[in-house]
């Protein structure tokens, strides 16, 4: 009697711990038997911050996920892994500095992160590569094993060279390879502050591909964009065989960054490795903000038609990237929100009422959190030292950061996650 107690004690806590991670069932997530929403923030230096000498600080991070807990989020957007580049504009240090080498203070910080985030009873998506240059990335990748250069497109201003040539490394074996063996080293790691396997921790969301990832320019062709999908199906396979207790995502735009093909983005996708669907919204990056009205009006199609989507796809959808400037177009913290405060406000009454009607919009990742960080130069350029800010290194600091003295904004958030929270109910068997 006493071993089948034992036994069942263990069947228990199995099931307890299993129920713990975030499930996918049906359009939905789950979490405890409970729908699952995320109120989320994008904050890419999470695991820079968690680094125990420079250029961490453990004090601001515990500050950060605090402030966010009070608003609401649940969920935070993360950089995992980043590579040394010549690029001016990418971030300094780097968590690999050559093939195979890794900063292991910078990792431990994010152990630390991981750590805290478990604390506050919040989850982390973690992307594992970047198709940007601010991260180092799959240019950087590249760079190593074909020996391309890697040009910054903030000095060259040709992005859709830099887009035609960073899509190359989807059909890069070496690159592939070593890309692949950074996926083992993350997802098997195992936790300096915690001591478990982040495959068994259940502070991790979700696994992602890469941040925002593309086939190739506005001409990518069918060799490309077919190439770009099997890329996609083969690493979210792979993912999932190293680590079955995990959602894997995308981390796509949505059409934008599909080479404007909505077949293509609901092609890659539709495979099984991929749990669910993501996309990001930049209206003044699109060119979309020729006045307040087309903005919107193109924004809205492009919030709605994306959901419509993963209602055809089964899958849920996050919105995990959307952003507008301050007032003016301004940087300084001095500058007003209002029209910021009015996007986020018709963004989100669109995910949380399409939310309400039960379809698959899973939730939302603003970007993004900068909190108590402040830019140090009067040009508003990052430099290697200064604070880390949610806009990163190719960007000026301040572009489209959420800072916490920005009250409007925050009342905005506040509102909203609290409406995303109100509808996780028991699900049904």
């Amino acid at each position: 009697m006493r071993k089948m107690l034992t036994l069942l004690a263990c069947l228990f806590a199995l099931n307890a711990a299993a129920a713990d991670f975030v499930r996918v069932k049906g359009t939905h997530f789950e979490r405890e038997g409970r729908a699952y929403y995320v109120a989320g923030a994008n904050l890419w230096y999470g695991g820079y911050l968690g680094a125990a000498g420079k250029p961490g600080d453990r004090a601001r991070l515990a500050k950060e996920l605090d402030a966010l807990k009070a608003l609401g989020i649940n969920n935070v957007r993360v950089l995992a892994v980043s590579e040394r580049t010549a690029m001016p504009s990418a971030v300094k240090p780097a968590t690999t500095s050559a093939p195979g080498r890794y900063d292991e203070q910078l990792l431990q910080g994010l152990d630390f992160l991981m750590a805290e985030l478990a604390k506050r009873d919040m989850t982390v998506v973690l992307y594992l590569n970047n198709f940007w240059q601010w991260s180092g990335g799959m240019t950087q990748y590249l760079n190593w094993f074909e020996g391309t250069p890697a040009i910054d497109p903030n000095i060259t201003k040709d992005y859709e060279g830099f887009i035609a040539a960073t899509a190359r490394f989807y059909q890069s074996t070496k690159a592939q390879e070593e890309y692949r063996r950074v996926i083992r080293a993350i997802v098997q790691r195992t936790n300096t502050v915690t001591g478990k396997r982040y495959a068994e921790d259940t502070a991790i969301m979700a696994w992602q591909l890469a941040n925002e990832p593309r086939p190739g320019n506005s001409k990518a062709g069918m060799e490309e964009k077919a190439s770009y999908v099997q890329w996609i199906a083969d690493t979210s396979a792979y993912i999932h065989g190293l680590d079955p207790n995990h959602l894997v995502s995308t981390g796509s735009e949505g059409v934008i960054g599909s080479a404007r093909d909505a077949e293509l983005f609901e092609r890659a996708h539709r495979a099984p490795g991929v749990d669910y669907l993501t996309y990001h919204l930049w209206p003044k990056n699109w060119g979309w903000v020729t006045s307040w009205d087309n903005a919107w009006a193109k924004s809205s199609a492009y919030l709605n038609a994306h959901i419509d989507a993963a209602k055809r796809l089964g899958k849920p959808i996050v919105l995990e990237e959307f952003g507008w400037d301050r007032d003016g177009g301004a940087f300084a913290l001095s500058a007003g929100t209002t029209q910021r405060d009015r996007f986020y406000r018709e963004v989100l009454e669109t995910v949380a009422s399409r939310a309400a009607k039960g379809d698959p919009i899973a939730g939302f990742n603003f970007w993004a959190w900068s909190g108590a960080g402040r830019a140090a130069n009067a040009d508003f350029w990052w430099k290697e030292g200064n604070d880390f800010l949610g806009d990163p290194p190719q960007e000026e600091q301040g572009l489209f950061s959420v800072f916490d003295s920005d009250a409007g904004t925050l009342a905005v958030l506040r509102e909203y996650s609290a409406r995303l929270t109100r509808l996780s109910k028991p699900l049904m068997p």
